[in-house]
């Protein structure tokens, strides 16, 4: 019985340091996503704010916000949809993410239509593609994503919205032509999309609404 004792709060004291860790980790995991979750906040508002410049707007985009499915056009199971408007009148939105599929998995892209249906901007959110080839998508890296600024439904025609290795308008990078057909096919998907729906992406009421830092 005696030698059965100091086993027993050894037992004991590991399974109180088991609980304290797991306490721990769970408390650190909970800040540290509050804390990403923040930046990616501060990053998408920032994305938001070239594509569509804030003096344009007078609503709070981040929360005139409606979520749409249509993985066929848009890529993803749930695609967020952001509306900006001024005095009421629509002026942009922004689809986040859109989904391509490149050559090392998927590409997740932020692409901004104003309300004309001209592209206010496209960027690249995240993607797996092959460094040094691929990773040009990276506006850091190349300009290549700015060839999409201004393009709409009929600029370039609807046989042009290909990369020109296909026979359309756009670029492809030597040796990779698979991720920038991909993005050129998902914007033009894009696209399509707002032009059959524009009317009722403005006049859904928001589905959602993200909550303000503070």
């Amino acid at each position: 019985m005696m030698r059965s004792l100091p086993i027993l709060m050894s037992g004991l004291l590991l399974g109180l340091f088991g609980v304290i860790g797991a306490g721990l980790v769970g408390l650190s995991y909970e800040g540290t996503a509050e804390r990403i979750a923040r930046n990616e906040r501060e990053a998408l508002l920032q994305q938001l704010q070239v594509m569509v410049p804030a003096q344009q707007i007078d609503n709070d985009m981040l929360n005139d916000v409606i979520d749409v499915s249509a993985p066929a056009e848009l890529g993803a199971p749930e695609t967020r949809v952001y509306r900006a408007r001024h005095g009421g009148v629509p002026v942009a939105t922004v689809f986040s993410p859109v989904v391509a599929q490149g050559y090392n998995g998927s590409i997740r892209l932020i692409v901004a239509i104003r309300y004309d249906g001209s592209l206010a901007g496209v960027r690249v959110l995240t993607h797996h593609e092959t460094p040094g080839l691929g990773d040009k998508i990276e506006i850091e890296r190349t300009d290549w994503i700015r060839g999409f600024d201004g393009k709409s439904l009929s600029d370039p025609s609807p046989s042009g919205w290909k990369v020109k290795r296909d026979g359309g308008v756009f670029d492809q990078f030597t040796g990779a032509t698979i991720t920038p057909r991909a993005i050129v096919r998902g914007v033009k998907a894009s696209l399509d999309y707002f032009a059959a729906n524009k009317t009722r992406l403005f006049e859904t009421e928001p589905t959602v609404t993200e909550k303000k830092d503070g």
